[in-house]
C-alpha cells in the first residue's frame, strides 16, 4: 500500500487567508480523499472554519501559531523574528519529518529564506530555484528560475536544467523533456559567458537530456521547449510580462465584447469558445511555484489566489511527493557531477 501523505499548511499566508486556505484544502480532498494535513495558524480563526468544513477537520491536525509573517516583511527579519510564525512552524514540521511537504501563500522571500535555513539544499545544489508551469500553444512548459536568484553563473544554470528536466518528467509526464536556455538570440555566439558556458556543458553531458539550445522570449508561448532555464532576474521579468499581457488581452477583449449590442450578440454566440479559452488560461490552473533544490518539498501558492488556486498548489505538492521528485534530482545531478569532476561554471 502507498504511504499516506501529510502536508504542512501555513493557514495564515495569502491575501484571503485563512478562508481560502481551508476551502482550498476541502476542494483538494475531493480529488485526494486520503490526504492528511497539519494546519498552522491562529486557532480562534481556524476552528470556526473547520466547523464549516468538517471533512477538513477530520483530515487535519490543528496547531496554534500566534505570529504571522506579513507580506511586506523582509526575509532577514522574518527569519530572525518569525520563529513562532505559522510559516516557520509549518516548515519545521517538514524538517522534523512530521509532514512530507509544505504549502504556503505567504511572503515569497520569507518562505525561501526559512525553507532554505530549515530544509537545507540537496547535495551538490548551491541555490534553490523557483519553478513554475506556464501555458503554451502546445500545452505547458516549466520555467526556472522565476526570481530566487538574481545573478547566476553557468553552474547554477546547469543545476536548474537538471532540476527542471526532472520536474517536467514528473509533473508534465514527458518521457524526455526538451531544455532550452533563455537568451537574446539563438546563435551560439549570443549571450553572456554564463549562458554560453552552461550550453557547452549541457551539450556535452551524457545524461539523457534533450538539450535544444538557446531560445528567445517568443519561444515561451510557442512551446518550443518543455523546460526554459534562466536566471531569476530575467525569469521574473518574463513572468510578469506574460501575466501583464494576459490581463491586457483579457481586458481589451471584454471591452470590445461589451462596447456595443453587436459585440454582446457575438459574445453570446461565442460563449462556449470564450469559456473554454478562459478555462485553459485560468491562472489558478497554474498556481503553485515549486522551490526546487531544497531538502524537502516546498510549494509557494500565489498570495492573491482563491480556494481553487490554493487547491491546485496542494495537489501539485502531493504529486511532487508521490513521484519522489527530490530523489530524481539527487540521482541525475550526482550522475552529471561524476561525468564533470572539474565542473566549476567558469568560462575558459
Amino acid at each position: 500500500m502507498s504511504k499516506t501523505i501529510t502536508l504542512s499548511i501555513d493557514a495564515m499566508g495569502g491575501d484571503n487567508a485563512p478562508d481560502m486556505v481551508v476551502e482550498g484544502m476541502a476542494l483538494a480532498l475531493k480529488d485526494i480523499p486520503d490526504l492528511r494535513f497539519m494546519l498552522f495558524g491562529r486557532s480562534e480563526k481556524l476552528i470556526p472554519l473547520l466547523e464549516k468544513f468538517p471533512e477538513v477537520a477530520e483530515a487535519c491536525e490543528l496547531r496554534h501559531a500566534d505570529d504571522v509573517v506579513s507580506s511586506s516583511e523582509k526575509p532577514g527579519i522574518a527569519l530572525r523574528s518569525g520563529r513562532q510564525s505559522s510559516m516557520r512552524l509549518a516548515i519545521n514540521a517538514v524538517g522534523s519529518g512530521e509532514a512530507d511537504g509544505i504549502v504556503s501563500a505567504g511572503n515569497t522571500g520569507a518562505l525561501m529564506a526559512m525553507a532554505k535555513f530549515v530544509l537545507k539544499t540537496l547535495p551538490g545544489i548551491d541555490r534553490p530555484a523557483i519553478a513554475s508551469l506556464l501555458p503554451t500553444i502546445k500545452g505547458e512548459c516549466v520555467m526556472l528560475d522565476m526570481g530566487a536568484n538574481i545573478q547566476c553563473d553557468a553552474e547554477n544554470l546547469v543545476q536548474f536544467a537538471v532540476m527542471g528536466e526532472v520536474f517536467a518528467r514528473n509533473v508534465l509526464h514527458i518521457p524526455k523533456p526538451s531544455i532550452g536556455i533563455l537568451n537574446v538570440g539563438t546563435e551560439v555566439l549570443k549571450g553572456n559567458d554564463s549562458v554560453k558556458q552552461a550550453a557547452v556543458f549541457l551539450t556535452e553531458t551524457h545524461l539523457p537530456i534533450d538539450f535544444y539550445g538557446f531560445v528567445e522570449g517568443d519561444d515561451i508561448g510557442q512551446g518550443t521547449v518543455d523546460v526554459i532555464v534562466t536566471d531569476g532576474f530575467t525569469g521574473n521579468i518574463a513572468l510578469k510580462t506574460i501575466e501583464g499581457t494576459a490581463r491586457l488581452f483579457a481586458g481589451a477583449l471584454r471591452q470590445e465584447l461589451t462596447r456595443s449590442w453587436i459585440g454582446k450578440i457575438g459574445a453570446l454566440i461565442a460563449k462556449q469558445a470564450i469559456n473554454s479559452f478562459r478555462t485553459r488560461f485560468d491562472p489558478r490552473r497554474y498556481n503553485g511555484a515549486m522551490f526546487l533544490g531544497l531538502g524537502g518539498i516546498c510549494v509557494k501558492s500565489h498570495g492573491g489566489t482563491d480556494a481553487l488556486g490554493f487547491c491546485t498548489a496542494v495537489k501539485l505538492t502531493h504529486e511532487l511527493i508521490s513521484d519522489e521528485l527530490n530523489e530524481g534530482i539527487k540521482e541525475d545531478y550526482a550522475r552529471f557531477i561524476s561525468e564533470h569532476h572539474d565542473f566549476s561554471g567558469s568560462v575558459d
